[in-house]
């Protein structure tokens, strides 16, 4: 049987058992990391997997049955299993959930790849791992740390709608990290940010970031961290740096419009959001320097693809444009809930998972300035970056973040460096106070986005620059 094989018949047994729509994914992907510490390759793991997913709605009730094997029969048993957990869930009998219409076609898609990174040979990448840990303990660091991580992902779907789509994406990324230990504290200093950088291209990107290039920085700044000043407490203009810009459109916009959330689907694990759909169209969300898209289409960036794993073709649109909240990260049957005519954000972490509400490229347009004219606008504030920790309650509301690292701003000038920098905020007060945006938009990305129950981790980009804010609350403790 060829993949589009299983998968069709697994969709039609879905259907003969009684389903009245049905879909299924063949996933095969492989899958590669390696760490190095202190010098030494600390650990290498690699492992390869495939299998099919079924989903198939039976009334109002989605049923989900997964299978490590590609028979016929193995296929076909799995759509019968979905269809019967479908039937078996339905609580309200006779009553249909709708699915929003998306034409059936087929399609294929593949991400792109300069330097296919599984056929890097092994030692050479230990060594670029190892070089540069070794380069950050010569400058200063007591941990060094590096790593990278890849995967080679292909899907086949199929629908009872018509769709055969297939999809090969290829993702990769890596980061470094000094941990300078001094007598009462540690401090910490991360290259490209605290998580690395990700995306669906090949081993360029790694190369593009260029380890040797920034580890001996890093290293310094970790050490010099150790005696630097305390970040001050108190309410000040703030200006973010890129990468923590990155996260705060994660944590505080990114979540907040998913639909399933906002509907109280994920209530019980990932918890809601504070955002009323009676108000999409019109709540200012934030200053009008605030335009947010969803856009899966960014060639290279992390939540690239070109359809959802519901088959939806993707798609670019506006979530937040001028401040005003304007869309939803949404699949076919949370759009249908709630009266909206798009999809096209849903996604699995694999074939044994059932696809849900994620999100694809999250982030914000450039705006007008640099971040030069941000410093050289701001008599006394603080700049941070690289975020370090973070706490966001279950509505994605009240934040409080912490930094690596922090530069008090004097006179329109960026002064001494601080440690342990925090601010904290409410996510529409702090949007509404940004005054400032910078033109220098990078799309940074984060494979680690946690969601569902049982737990599945997305993988997410978020366009970000850097931006200032006014009369934020920095320096929180505890």
């Amino acid at each position: 049987m060829t993949h589009f094989d299983a998968a069709t018949a697994a969709v039609q047994a879905a259907l003969d058992a009684g389903a009245r729509y049905a879909d299924a994914r063949v996933m095969h992907r492989r899958h590669e990391s390696m760490s190095a510490r202190n010098g030494e390759v600390e650990q290498l793991g690699q492992s390869e997997d495939a299998g099919i997913g079924v989903r198939a709605l039976v009334g109002s009730s989605w049923g989900f049955y997964a299978v490590p094997e590609l028979s016929d029969a193995a296929a076909r048993a799995a759509g019968v299993r979905a269809a019967e957990i479908a039937a078996a869930s339905a609580t309200v009998p006779g009553r249909d959930s709708g699915l929003i219409p998306v034409d059936g076609r087929s399609g294929s898609w593949a991400s792109p790849c300069e330097i296919d990174p599984l056929t890097i040979a092994l030692s050479d990448k230990g060594d670029l791992l190892v070089r540069a840990t070794e380069t950050m303990r010569a400058n200063g660091a007591d941990l060094a740390e590096a790593d990278y991580q890849v995967w080679d992902t292909t899907k086949w779907f199929v629908s009872s709608e018509g769709h055969r789509v297939d999809q090969r994406v290829r993702e990769c990324g890596g980061g470094i990290r000094a941990t300078a230990i001094g007598a009462d504290e540690t401090q910490r200093r991360s290259y490209p940010s605290s998580s690395g950088h990700y995306g669906t291209q090949g081993w360029e990107l790694i190369g593009a970031l260029d380890f040797d290039a920034h580890a001996a920085r890093i290293a310094q700044e970790a050490r010099e961290l150790l005696t630097a000043p305390q970040c001050p407490a108190g309410e000040t203009t703030l200006i973010l740096g890129g990468e923590q810009m990155a996260l705060q459109i994660h944590e505080s916009v990114g979540h907040a419009i998913e639909l399933d959330r906002i509907l109280g689907w994920e209530a019980a694990f990932a918890g809601t959001s504070w955002l009323d759909l009676g108000q999409l169209g019109s709540l200012r969300y934030g200053s009008e320097l605030m335009n947010v898209t969803i856009d899966p289409t960014i060639p290279g960036a992390l939540g690239s693809f070109g359809f959802d794993d519901e088959g939806t073709p993707a798609t670019r649109r506006d979530a937040v444009r001028e401040g005003r909240w304007v869309g939803v990260l949404a699949g076919r049957d949370s759009a249908a809930a709630a009266g909206l005519d798009y999809a096209g954000s849903v996604r699995a972490d694999g074939w044994s998972r059932l696809p849900m509400v994620r999100m694809t490229n999250v982030g914000l347009e450039p705006g007008p300035h640099t971040l030069e004219e941000m410093i050289a606008a701001t008599d006394d504030g603080v700049l941070m970056d690289v975020n370090r920790s973070w706490s966001i309650d279950d509505q994605r509301l009240n934040f409080q973040f912490g930094c690596e690292i922090g530069w008090e701003i004097k006179n329109g000038r960026r002064g001494r460096m601080l440690r342990n920098p925090t601010y904290t905020g409410i996510g529409p007060l702090f949007w509404r106070s940004m005054d400032m945006l910078s033109s220098e938009t990078f799309a940074w990305g984060t494979p680690d986005c946690g969601k569902g129950q049982p737990g599945q981790v997305g993988h997410t980009g978020h366009p970000a620059a850097p931006a200032r804010f006014t009369g934020v609350r920095i320096g929180v403790r505890g």
